[in-house]
């Protein structure tokens, strides 16, 4: 039995990842979703009676009322808990054999004392340079065998953990090309254009109009001094403003929410 598994689309559902969605016999959704709609197309894609595990994330608002926050579930025997960030998990995830979570839109796969912790990283929006991800679970033992039943799965490198209760699954992490991007608004293409590019200049331009919001500069002088744009130093200002005691890397990381929508 093959579990999609995947967390923080942001609104965006990539061909390949409906494709293996398609192609499973259940999907786990930690999060960030988007929208109902994001909710909608996955279980088109699905075949019919694909059982569906999907919690809350930080930026999923009043459409999202109803979904948990938190979820306990099995399949095909293997006990799971899922949260979307995974500070809210508790002290003790109790008898869960794999933990998922999302969130920080990094890929993570570690074991601990026989509980698989995976967070499947996004593939929604490309965040910076970061990876696109997600993960395919498989419930059967691979005993050496590659798992090609499906061409959507036959390039992938399946690899055997063994959770606690001598249970095992197989996990593949899934990688998408960075060229399979998705179209931009009008809006997104303007927000993209009024900030740099890499995070590494991203995060020396936010401490700089830091330092000289601290000198009480206004935005314009910070603007014309640092050669940067009006509206992107208007922003930082705003989100810090509003923010008591932001971090330049939590600034970074709340623009880029407002940036894409989330």
């Amino acid at each position: 039995m093959k579990i999609a598994v995947l967390s923080d689309t942001h609104g965006l559902l990539r061909p390949g990842v409906l494709e293996i969605i398609s192609e499973c016999d259940a999907v786990v959704h930690a999060g960030d979703i988007n929208s109902q709609k994001i909710i909608d197309e996955m279980q088109t894609a699905a075949k019919p009676g694909t059982p569906f595990y999907i919690v809350r994330g930080n930026n999923d608002k009043e459409w999202a009322e109803k979904l948990p926050c938190h979820e306990e579930f099995v399949i095909d025997g293997i006990r799971f808990y899922m949260v979307h960030n995974k500070k809210d998990l508790p002290v003790d995830t109790g008898r869960s054999q794999i933990v998922v979570f999302g969130h920080s839109h990094r890929y993570l796969e570690e074991v601990r004392d026989g509980q698989l912790w995976l967070n499947p990283g996004s593939c929604g929006k490309r965040r910076f340079n970061q990876d696109i991800t997600m993960a395919v679970i498989d419930t059967e033992e691979i005993h050496g065998k590659e798992k090609c039943s499906s061409p959507v799965f036959r390039d992938l490198k399946w690899h055997e953990i063994t959770l606690n209760g001598e249970k095992s699954c197989a996990v593949a992490r899934v990688d998408f090309s960075h060229s399979e991007t998705e179209k931009q608004s009008v809006s997104d293409r303007k927000n993209t254009m009024a900030v740099p590019g890499e995070e590494e200049a991203l995060l020396d331009s936010i401490i700089k109009i830091m330092k000289r919001m601290d000198k009480r500069q206004q935005v314009g002088k910070i603007a014309e001094d640092l050669k940067l744009d009006a509206e992107f130093v208007e922003q930082i200002c705003r989100i810090r403003v509003t923010h008591p005691g932001v971090t330049a890397h939590g600034i970074l990381d709340k623009m880029e929410v407002n940036r894409t929508g989330r």
